[in-house]
Formats: C-alpha cells, sequence, structure tokens
C-alpha cells in the first residue's frame, strides 16, 4: 500500500519518521558530554577519543580517560557515555522537539506564532530555557508579542535555538521542504530574526527533503533551495559543499570555515550549519559516520549531534540505525516538557506519523 505522501510506503515512512526521532535523541546524547564549543575544541574532542582508543568513533561517549577530561566534561555526563545510557537525558533539543509535536497536535499546521509563545509559557519551565529563547520567554510574560519578543533586549537573534526547534516540521512534511521552513519560520520568529530563522527553515527543510533523498548531498540541496541565496546561512552552506566535492578532507574543510565564520561565537547558527552539513555529506549517508563527524566537529555539540542524528535516521529508517544507539535509549524520553516526562519515543514517532499523514 502506499502512503497519501506518495513518497514511500507507509510502513517505510513509519520506519523513516521513528529513525528520525531514535537519530535526533541518540546524536543529542552522543554531543551532550563535550557541548561547551570554547572548552572542548575538535582537537580535544580527538585527543579524548584517542586517549580513550576509541577512534573511529562509532558507539557514545568512551568514560573519560583522564582526571582533567572528567572535570571539564558536562555534568550530565555519567549518564551518556558508553555503559551508563539508560534512556535519554533531560535536553532542550528534544524538549522543543516533544513540544512542537504537542504544538501541531493542539492547533494544526495552521498555528501562529502568538500560538507558539503561549504554548511555552504553559508547558515549558523558564529556567530550562536558554539565550534566545530566555529573552522571548521574558518579553513573553513581560507582556510583548511577536516581532516584538524577538526583538527586545536580546542579543541571540542570529544564535542556534531555533535551528533545534525545527526538525518536528520536517517529519510531518516528507519530501515537502517548502511546507516545512513555512511551518519553522512561523515558530522561529518568535525568538529569531535572520540568520537564526534561515537556519530554522534550512533544518526543517533538511530533514523533509531526506525523505525522497537518495544522498545526503541531495538533501542539503534540497534544503538550500528555500533560504535566501544570498544570506550568510546559505553561503556557508554552499561553500561546505564545493570543499566537500573538491576532495578536500573533512578536518581540512572545517578548519577552512572555521576561519571564515570566525568571531560569530560557537552557538551561532552560521558556524553550526558548517558542521552540520561537514558532518552529513562526510558521512555518506552512514548513520554512526554522519552523527560521529558531527560531534567531533565541535561547536554545540550536542544540538548539531541532534540535527545530523535526525536528517541521518530519516536517510536511513530506524531498521538500519545500529543498535549501539537505540538499545540504551529503551524506547524512553525524559523531558521538561509538561505532561511529557517518561513518554516512549516509540509513541512520539507514532503520533507524528499520524501529522505527517494527515497533513498530505
Amino acid at each position: 500500500m502506499t502512503a497519501t505522501t506518495g513518497v514511500t510506503t507507509v510502513t517505510g515512512l513509519a520506519d523513516r519518521v521513528l529513525g528520525g526521532w531514535l537519530g535526533r535523541i541518540a546524536g543529542n546524547m552522543l554531543g551532550k558530554p563535550v557541548e561547551q564549543g570554547e572548552v572542548w575544541t575538535r582537537d580535544r574532542i580527538d585527543r579524548y577519543l584517542r586517549a580513550a582508543d576509541a577512534l573511529p568513533l562509532a558507539d557514545y561517549l568512551p568514560e573519560p580517560p583522564t582526571e582533567e577530561d572528567e572535570r571539564a566534561l558536562r555534568p550530565e555526563w555519567r549518564h551518556c557515555v558508553r555503559g551508563r545510557v539508560h534512556g535519554s537525558c533531560r535536553d532542550d533539543d528534544v524538549d522543543y522537539a516533544v513540544l512542537g509535536l504537542h504544538l501541531l497536535e493542539t492547533h494544526g499546521f495552521g498555528f501562529s506564532t502568538e500560538q507558539v509563545g503561549d504554548l511555552w509559557l504553559l508547558r515549558l519551565p523558564y529556567l530550562q530555557t536558554f539565550t534566545a529563547e530566555r529573552a522571548a520567554y521574558r518579553n513573553l510574560a513581560n507582556g510583548l508579542r511577536p516581532p516584538l519578543t524577538a526583538t527586545y533586549d536580546n542579543p541571540y537573534q542570529e544564535w542556534i535555538g531555533a535551528l533545534i526547534r525545527a526538525d518536528v516540521h520536517g517529519w510531518v512534511s516528507p519530501g515537502a521542504p517548502r511546507r516545512a521552513a513555512a511551518l519553522a519560520r512561523k515558530d522561529a520568529v518568535l525568538s529569531h530574526t535572520g540568520n537564526g530563522v534561515y537556519g530554522a527553515m534550512w533544518a526543517a527543510a533538511l530533514v523533509a527533503a531526506a525523505f525522497t533523498a537518495a544522498t545526503a548531498r541531495e538533501a542539503v540541496d534540497g534544503a538550500l533551495a528555500v533560504v535566501p541565496a544570498s544570506s550568510r546561512l546559505a553561503r556557508t552552506v554552499r561553500r561546505v559543499t564545493a570543499l566537500h566535492e573538491s576532495g578536500l578532507p573533512w578536518e581540512d574543510t572545517l578548519a577552512t570555515l572555521e576561519e571564515e565564520t570566525a568571531g560569530l561565537g560557537w552557538i551561532h547558527t552560521v558556524p553550526n550549519a558548517a558542521v552540520i552539513t561537514a558532518g552529513l555529506l562526510y558521512g555518506d549517508g552512514d548513520f554512526s559516520r554522519s552523527i560521529a563527524l558531527t560531534v567531533r566537529g565541535g561547536l554545540d555539540t550536542d544540538s548539531n549531534g541532534a540535527t545530523a542524528g535526525s536528517v541521518a535516521g530519516v536517510l536511513c529508517g530506524a531498521a538500519a540505525v545500529p543498535e549501539q544507539w537505540k538499545e540504551p535509549l529503551e524506547d524512553t524520553v525524559r523531558s521538561a516538557v509538561f505532561g511529557f516526562d517518561g513518554v516512549r519515543i516509540s509513541e512520539l514517532a507514532e503520533r507524528t506519523l499520524r501529522l505527517a499523514q494527515a497533513e498530505v
């Protein structure tokens, strides 16, 4: 039987959606212990992995090889390294996917930006928001409305926060990157402007394109079509694709982009989009390699690992995600979103699938 999307069988679509959820959560868990870009550079991450005899990386991070490394890791590492993972850790990269699903179930695809804000105030604890989201939350609580929620007293308008909220809009728009980008934009403008919004549109389109793309490069090209070609985000992603196409090694590509995006900081959308793009292109459709390269790329490691994992999981489907990533998750999500803590990953995927089938 063919799904109403016309892009895959019903069974195949369900497998891709579940792959996206599993990939997002596994990639987030992989990157979480080293999420501090000014401390955990590419070189330091690889030194850690070499000391632990964990290169090439094909599983969750190993236990810290030295006391110095242990002190530098985020405190959540004890629940994120191999052998210690029992369900997902709570993290905003997963919270926003859960909240986005609840948004679409509550208000449908015609939701407004104001309704996104209302749901934040109702379901999301203030202290579990950060940077642009915290600024927007504070503005909402003080009675401001979009677009002022994004622009008033908010120096983080082009940081990565809106990008990490975008995957669900891709999962419910299989093979329809423009629709995914339009949904993501309505969400993003609550807290972001410029490249911050373009990053969300790009990420949603990237996930949506992965449902029908034959390769990671095809998905990247499809996503580029939905953001302004002259934007810094689009120019940076095109630069990564050109360097990859030229045969430049992954390390040299990232070193080049690091120079070209210097000064933006490790949480800005643009350099992180470069790391995600490089991880997907050099990962070449292999799930483990895609998320490992992305996290080894540094910067906002848990957010980047989550997005790359979502795309890679959609590309290959849940059945093809290796067991070392899936089994420790125990089909369980920890979440700060009220009413969702302890929810099953499989349930989230089933609910997402119903939306994806209902919209087309």
